[in-house]
C-alpha cells in the first residue's frame, strides 16, 4: 500500500487554513486507499503526529517528524505562506531524499515572491499591474498617488493586503503590509473580472488546465479579502462564461507562468481580465485544498473529483522521483 505523510499548520497566518486543507486531503486519500500519516507543524514551529508533540524544541520535534516520514513513497505538504510554500518544505524532503508532492524549492520560491513572479511573467510577456518594491526601512518617505493596492511580497490569502483610495491611508496600509513581510510591494488599481486558472502535473510530465473559474467579491470595493475568501461571501462562478478565445488565452498563460516557474503538482494562477487583455495577479504553488477551495471546484468541473485529484498528485510526485 502507498504510504503518504501529509503535513499541516506552520508558521504563517494562514495556519487554520492549512490545518483544514491538510485534514481534507488526509481524508481523500485515505478513501482512495492510500495509508495516511499525519504531521502538524504548530505555530511556534514544533512538530506534532496525532496530537503528541515529537520534541520540546523545534529542532528536536523535527528530527521526530523525520522519523515518521521515513519511508514514505510520498510527502504531502499542505502548508501555505513562508516556511512552507516557499520552497522550505520541499528543501526539508529533497534533503532526506523524499518524493514531495508539489512544487520543488525554486518554483515554490520564486512563486511566493510577488515581486519576482511579476518579473518572471515580465520575462515571457505576461503583463502585471505597474508596481513598485518597498522596503520596511523606507515606509515613513513613500509618496503615492492613490489609488494604490499594498501588500506583502510574501504572504498569502491577502493577509496585509489594503485597497488605499486616500493619500492619508497608504501609511497605515504599508505598516499592516510589513507585519507580514520587510518587503511590501505597491501596485495600481486593476480593474477587470478576476479569473483563476488551475493547472495540474500529472505523472508523466503532462500538464493541463482545468476549466477557469471567476470570483466575484461581495464588497463595494471589489478586492478579495482574507475575510471574502473564508466567509462564503463570495461567489465562484466555474466555468466562467467566457469566450472561446479568451479562455484559450488564459489557459495559454496560464501554462506558461507554471513552466516559468518549474511548478509541479497543482498551481492556481490569477489574472484579471481587462479590457485591454489579461493581467496577471499571482501564482500560488500551493493552494487552498480543502474540497470547496477554488482548485478542487475547478478540476470537479473538469470531472476530476476532490479524491482523484489528490490521488494524481501523489501518483505525479511517486513517478517523478522513478524517473530522476
Amino acid at each position: 500500500m502507498t504510504r503518504v505523510v501529509v503535513i499541516g499548520g506552520g508558521q504563517s497566518a494562514e495556519h487554520e487554513v492549512s490545518l483544514a486543507g491538510a485534514a481534507g486531503v488526509a481524508s481523500a486519500l485515505r478513501e482512495s486507499g492510500f495509508a495516511v500519516d499525519e504531521l502538524t507543524i504548530a505555530r511556534d514551529g514544533c512538530w506534532r503526529s496525532d496530537d503528541e508533540l515529537l520534541g520540546e524544541s523545534a529542532v528536536q520535534s523535527l528530527r521526530g517528524a523525520l522519523a515518521v516520514m521515513a519511508g514514505a513513497d510520498a510527502v504531502f505538504p499542505v502548508v501555505h505562506g513562508p516556511l512552507g510554500e516557499d520552497g522550505a518544505l520541499a528543501a526539508l524532503c529533497a534533503l532526506a531524499g523524499l518524493p514531495v508532492v508539489g512544487s520543488a524549492l525554486r518554483a515554490g520560491a520564486i512563486g511566493m515572491d510577488k515581486w519576482a513572479t511579476k518579473l518572471v511573467a515580465d520575462a515571457v510577456g505576461i503583463r502585471t499591474a505597474r508596481g513598485r518594491l518597498v522596503h520596511l526601512a523606507d515606509i515613513g518617505e513613500v509618496e503615492f498617488e492613490a489609488p494604490v493596492v499594498v501588500k506583502p511580497v510574501a504572504a498569502g490569502s491577502s493577509f496585509g493586503v489594503s485597497l488605499v483610495t486616500d493619500a492619508a491611508q497608504l501609511r497605515d496600509a504599508l505598516q499592516l503590509a510589513a507585519r507580514f513581510d520587510d518587503r511590501i510591494l505597491v501596485e495600481e488599481v486593476v480593474r477587470g473580472r478576476e479569473i483563476d486558472v488551475a493547472v495540474l502535473h500529472e505523472a508523466g510530465g503532462a500538464r493541463w488546465a482545468a476549466p477557469p473559474l471567476e470570483i466575484r467579491t461581495a464588497s463595494d470595493s471589489g478586492l478579495f479579502d482574507t475575510t471574502e475568501k473564508y466567509d462564503g461571501s463570495a461567489h465562484f462562478t466555474v466555468p466562467a462564461d467566457l469566450t472561446r478565445g479568451r479562455r484559450a488565452a488564459l489557459t495559454a498563460a496560464a501554462l506558461r507562468m507554471f513552466d516559468a516557474l518549474g511548478c509541479a503538482g497543482v498551481a492556481r494562477v490569477d489574472f484579471f481580465l481587462t479590457e485591454d487583455g489579461i493581467v496577471l495577479n499571482e501564482v500560488n504553488t500551493m493552494p487552498g485544498l480543502t474540497a470547496q477551495s477554488q482548485v478542487p471546484r475547478m478540476f470537479a468541473a473538469a470531472g476530476v473529483g476532490y479524491g482523484e485529484l489528490v490521488s494524481r498528485m501523489v501518483r505525479a510526485a511517486i513517478s517523478t522521483r522513478a524517473r530522476a
